[in-house]
């Protein structure tokens, strides 16, 4: 058996999962110091910040197996006792050198949301040398792209600096590798390829064929992503940021989920078939606080089980109605759409809650939108006291609904716990009455977690 370390070896890593993916899968239980990713094996290294937090994440992925954007992913302890400089560098290359380092890369662009121009590609290579030439191209594989540097150093250097980076926050992920080509044939200068060397050479022709010899062709998106300007910084890899919106989609494992526009503006939602004699305001700014920031909550007294929930923004509101639409609570099936206001006026029977410390966005808002989903059985329990026990948990929850499973563990130095109730309405009345609750002078967090079992 491996000794434990706290460097964590993952297996079955897909070419769809970013280095991001893998540190929320790791987050609970510590903060990663390293991490480097084996792309021609399929496989990654975590550096955890001490061995304690390694141990807790395998402990806990010994009884959950763990899942990325639907793919299972192994986790064992490395034999590895630390990550090197060396081993960052070396062993992320070791798949790579099957090809010769040469002076032209060949870059396969994942998560692609928005387009990769020639113009981009050359901000973000050409701090590591002179580009000669650039070809875009789409095949299977997806958007690729061969960059020729004026030379080989200028190749190493770019494939050591930016292999596994985001030329978008959260998205459109490098991996390069050197090609076999000794040298690249461009015949136009257009958004798709470009001769550096030689700017006479003419553009295509509207409607003609694509760059031959590299791809199977297809066009780019139409679309410029929003906030994205030339200000890419090389020297402190801050990459092009981008809005809400990229964060929210690149939230969602490259792209929003059906019915999702990400073009909503309105911002309130009008919620109906409501219990009136349980529900009220603070009930429902837990539930639609899962999905973004509440700035207003308005019970509406001449209709007794409809009210109107003002969501931070359009985004939010959009996910609010999209996720909870037809959920069961208090024996209700709920109406959640959006509202012909676009906003909840101050007044005294009007809720604000615009500077709640309990809002979850204003914090890690692109892990909180990672998690949202439609109401489970299962629900996670945080910030608990550290003496707690399970029989404490169930006695906190149990008028709620029918426990069937707990689970109480600790990440990161802090106690928390899955609790698995017989359906989802009664793990949706435990969070909307207890979330933000009391226990032993803690008040609790809870949220619905996407495991099926404990």
């Amino acid at each position: 058996m491996t000794e434990p370390s706290k460097v964590i070896h993952v297996r079955n890593v897909g070419p769809e999962i970013s280095e991001n993916d893998l540190l929320q899968l790791v987050h609970p239980f510590g903060v990663v110091s390293k991490l480097v990713m084996l792309r021609a094996k399929n496989q990654a290294l975590l550096q955890m910040q001490d061995v304690a937090s390694a141990v807790s994440a395998l402990q806990y992925y010994a009884n959950v197996q763990p899942s990325v954007r639907g793919r299972n992913v192994y986790v064992q302890f490395s034999s590895h006792q630390e990550l090197t400089t060396a081993d960052q560098n070396s062993q992320g290359r070791k798949g790579d050198q099957d090809a010769q380092p040469n002076r032209i890369l060949l870059v396969t662009i994942h998560h692609l949301l928005y387009p990769i121009t020639v113009e981009v590609l050359h901000q973000v290579f050409s701090p590591h040398g002179f580009v000669e030439k650039i070809v875009t191209f789409q095949k299977s594989a997806g958007f690729q792209a061969l960059i020729q540097y004026q030379s080989r150093q200028s190749a190493v250097s770019a494939i050591n600096s930016l292999q596994g980076r985001n030329i978008y926050d959260g998205c459109c992920q490098l991996d390069i590798q050197f090609s076999n080509l000794t040298e690249l044939q461009v015949n136009y200068n257009n958004e798709r390829s470009r001769d550096f060397t030689n700017p006479s050479l003419p553009s295509e022709q509207k409607g003609g064929s694509s760059q031959s010899g590299y791809g199977d062709g297809g066009g780019m998106y139409p679309l410029q992503p929003p906030g994205a300007r030339p200000g890419w910084s090389p020297s402190a890899m801050s990459f092009i940021q981008m809005g809400n919106a990229s964060a929210i989609a690149a939230a969602f494992g490259g792209g929003l989920p059906p019915g999702i526009s990400g073009t909503n503006d309105r911002c309130t939602v009008l919620v109906s078939n409501l219990n009136p004699d349980e529900i009220d305001e603070d009930k429902l700014f837990n539930l639609f606080s899962l999905y973004g920031n509440i700035v207003r909550i308005k019970l509406l007294r001449s209709k007794p089980d409809h009210a109107l929930v003002q969501m931070g923004d359009g985004f939010q509101a959009e996910l609010a109605v999209h996720f909870l639409k037809g959920a069961m609570l208090f024996g209700k099936r709920l109406e959640v759409n959006f509202s012909k206001y676009p906003n909840i006026t101050p007044a005294p029977d009007t809720r604000d809650y615009s500077n709640s410390n309990l809002n979850r966005f204003n914090r890690n808002a692109a892990k909180n939108y990672r998690y949202c989903c439609s109401p489970t059985k299962m629900i996670h329990v945080s910030t608990l006291p550290q003496d707690i026990t399970e029989e404490d948990i169930v006695a906190h929850l149990e008028k709620h609904g029918v426990i069937v499973n707990t689970k109480l563990f600790e990440a990161n130095g802090k106690k928390q716990a899955l609790v698995l109730f017989e359906n989802e309405e009664q793990a949706t009345e435990a969070l909307v009455c207890k979330h933000a609750s009391p226990i032993d002078g803690s008040t609790i967090r809870i949220s619905f977690s996407q495991l099926q079992t404990i």
